[in-house]
């Protein structure tokens, strides 16, 4: 099943995975949203479990989140199996004739 994300959650996910894991307050300091806007996406990237919250032992009202790397593999794959079931049509169909296939 397609996971739908909102640009948010892109550039926060962007952002973990350019600079590792992060507290909210660092995500915030780096990022130019609304604090409700990353709070927002840090809670949609959970609810996908597409990235997991670490408690921060020096300070434990602010976790750090991590991107879930099993999960984006998963999504991964499961893009590319959707892509390929929806080019097998052409295939069949002989739409892609003049393209060589190695057998």
């Amino acid at each position: 099943m397609p996971v739908e994300l909102p640009n948010s959650a892109l550039i926060v996910l962007s952002s973990l995975g350019s600079e590792g894991p992060m507290t909210p307050k660092t995500i915030i300091s780096r990022i130019d949203l609304p604090s409700r806007t990353i709070t927002f996406a840090l809670h949609l990237l959970l609810e996908e479990n597409i990235v997991r919250r670490v408690p921060n032992l020096l300070d434990m009202r602010q976790p750090y989140y991590h991107i879930n790397m099993e999960r984006i593999k998963e999504l991964q794959l499961a893009f590319m199996v959707d892509r390929v079931t929806r080019l097998q049509p052409e295939i069949r169909h002989g739409s892609l004739q003049g393209s060589t296939f190695n057998k």
